[in-house]
């Protein structure tokens, strides 16, 4: 077995069954991160409806997490809304958040997880359901001619303040996950939102593959939020586009990585997170228990 700081992320489980896979199964998924030799586990709440359903089922899904003595350092409420201009959407949106964090904690969480929020965009129907907003989805939003950025901005600081109250309740940190189109997915945009926000458990969630494809230097990165990070999502890329790719399949630098992140002492925890129907990626299995194995030899022993 892996050593519990290093977590198999739920994009193994969305790489199999997509996105978002069905909740009655995640009894099921428990057991297959299990067997790939993984004592920590992600888990994830997709929107309104995925989210609920968990919700529902999370009394069975815990003793099903006891049953097999694993430990889910972060759960993921992906609630996009958050971001929305209209205050019934984003109440509505910090209900469900706080549905997450009761999740977070039944599961012995030491986090809750998201996507950075989106800017003030307007999409031709709703918020495209995606992992990542690539070129495409992106090309098809716009912004209204009557936006605000100052309202805006006050609006947004002020939901993340109060969703950073909300897991400070529950005794988690809130973290934010980089992706392209986002904001504060960048170290430069994680520390002006942060020092916006004005809370200490907002964590940024630091991920090799999506930052290398930004052009967000990574050892740089680490050295600079050293003091916001517990959570590392690690997987390899090209340079060209989103991919997230078992290490060494990439370009990533990681002797560079590892070198920077033993001289910043990173205590935290290391998500495989490998796969997405964006990465071509031959054997899961193999990608990940290799990716965990050289992870735990070069970080760890």
């Amino acid at each position: 077995m892996f050593d519990a700081k290093i977590v198999c992320a739920f994009l193994y489980i969305i790489t199999r069954y997509g996105y978002p896979p069905d909740v009655e199964f995640t009894e099921d998924h428990l057991d297959e991160m299990k067997a790939l030799g993984f004592k920590s586990v992600e888990l994830e709440g997709i929107r309104e409806e995925h989210l609920l359903k968990v919700y529902d089922n999370r009394h069975k899904i815990s003793a099903k997490i006891k049953a097999l003595d694993l430990d889910v350092p972060y759960f993921c409420a992906v609630l996009p809304g958050l971001s929305s201009m209209v205050e019934a959407e984003r109440n509505e949106q910090l209900a469900l958040f706080e549905k997450g964090c009761e999740i977070a904690q039944l599961f012995g969480s030491r986090g809750i997880l998201d996507n950075a929020p989106l800017p003030p965009y307007q999409f031709p129907a709703d918020i495209p359901v995606v992992r990542h907003y690539g070129e495409e989805v992106l090309a098809s939003a716009f912004l209204p001619k009557d936006i605000s950025w100052d309202k805006f901005w006050d609006i947004l600081t002020d939901t993340y303040r109060t969703a950073c109250d909300i897991a400070a309740k529950y005794g988690l940190t809130y973290q934010m996950h980089p992706a392209q189109g986002l904001l504060s997915s960048t170290t430069d945009a994680f520390l002006y939102f942060h020092d916006a926000v004005g809370r200490d458990n907002l964590r940024f969630n630091l991920d090799t593959a999506n930052q290398f494809v930004m052009q967000d230097n990574l050892a740089l990165s680490l050295r600079r939020l050293k003091d916001h990070i517990d959570y590392i999502h690690i997987s390899d890329n090209r340079g060209g586009r989103v991919e997230h790719l078992a290490i060494g399949e990439g370009k990533i630098r990681w002797d560079i990585f590892m070198e920077t992140l033993h001289h910043i002492d990173f205590k935290g925890h290391i998500g495989m997170d490998i796969g997405g129907d964006e990465s071509a990626v031959a054997d899961l299995d193999a990608a990940y228990k290799q990716s965990a194995k050289w992870v735990e030899d070069n970080w760890l022993r």
